[in-house]
């Protein structure tokens, strides 16, 4: 068994991790994990040092291309990770709190969409109210602005408290480019579970906002806000998203390439055969029209595949001999 780092939990003392004298709140504290060991980085890694080790990570144990045992479960442990070390608020309450910063990190349910401006020298908590509830006292925070850190608020001034509330939406993008029907659940300023469906149109862009109205926070009047949904796309084991073309990379032997022939190519969709051009080398890209990501209001984007020429790891003794006579009788020259 791995021997625990003390600097892992910054509450618990050297001694007690290494003599076994755990409460229980050290035993939660084992359970905690090191999402930058799961992603293979620095603690001091930059966003773009995370998110070039996840898809690195993502591409060698998704599911779809990789099938031995424990594979589904490292892929959901990457995810999990780059989940929260993506976010720059959700990373820098990890640092702080460690296991317990999901419980200590925010505020209690409900309230992670709600800013007050306690500043201006006002009369303490007649003004937290006069905020809350509205009427003649000072604006509140903008979206993200306030002690709480949340996207929408209770506004106070002439304005009436805003009661909207935005949550980010994340989908894989053959759930975008499909679209249809998806539940979504949220918490209201109780902390209770609120679901309801949601009809996503076909081909939403990453970055886009779908306005539910009457689904937001609720007033002390009963009024209601509206819930905005901000779409998201998780990181991709296949494709890499420019606009609405697609990229991914196309595997076939070095006899397809020479040759040339026909390859299997994965879409969004399904699957479909490509022609490969004989004398193709690695690197060479083909452009399949409207394969790509599906625009509601013009042309789909296209897919472009670049060629990947594999090799065996391993020769039958006849392939050895194939490729030994072909070395001998050819006068290639690759050029630098």
């Amino acid at each position: 068994m791995r021997e625990p780092h003390s600097h892992f939990y910054p509450h618990i003392s050297a001694a007690a991790l290494n003599h076994g004298v755990l409460g229980s709140e050290t035993e939660d504290a084992l359970d905690y994990k090191d999402y930058y060991a799961t992603l293979g980085v620095d603690r001091k890694a930059s966003q773009d040092d995370i998110q070039k080790a996840y898809r690195k990570l993502a591409r060698k144990y998704h599911p779809d291309v990789n099938t031995s045992t424990g594979a589904e479960d490292k892929f959901k442990e990457v995810t999990e990770a780059y989940e929260v070390l993506k976010d720059a608020d959700k990373r820098r309450t990890y640092d702080q709190f460690g296991h317990n910063w999901k419980q200590r990190g925010g505020p209690p349910p409900g309230w992670q969409n709600v800013g007050f401006d306690f500043g201006g020298g006002g009369s303490g908590f007649s003004d937290f109210f006069e905020s809350l509830f509205g009427g003649a006292g000072r604006a509140s925070a903008g979206p993200g602005q306030g002690p709480f850190g949340g996207f929408g608020g209770f506004g106070g001034g002439f304005g009436g408290p805003n009661l909207d509330q935005e949550v980010t939406l994340a989908l894989t993008l053959e759930e975008a480019a499909k679209g249809g029907q998806r539940q979504v659940t949220i918490r209201d300023q109780s902390g209770q579970a609120q679901s309801f469906s949601v009809n996503l149109p076909a081909g939403v862009k990453e970055g886009q906002k779908l306005r539910l109205q009457g689904k937001g926070l609720e007033g002390p009047n009963g009024q209601k806000g509206d819930l905005f949904l901000k779409i998201d796309f998780r990181p991709h084991a296949k494709f890499k998203l420019d606009g609405r073309n697609l990229q991914a990379d196309l595997p076939i032997s070095p006899w397809v390439a020479a040759l040339g022939g026909e390859a299997s190519v994965r879409t969004l969709d399904g699957t479909i055969r490509v022609k490969v051009p004989a004398g193709s080398s690695s690197g060479r890209k083909i452009r399949l029209r409207s394969k790509g990501y599906p625009n509601p209001k013009g042309q789909d984007g296209d897919l472009i595949v670049e060629l990947k020429i594999m090799v065996p790891e391993s020769l039958t003794d006849e392939e050895r001999r194939l490729f030994e006579e072909l070395a001998e009788t050819s006068e290639f020259k690759p050029r630098s």
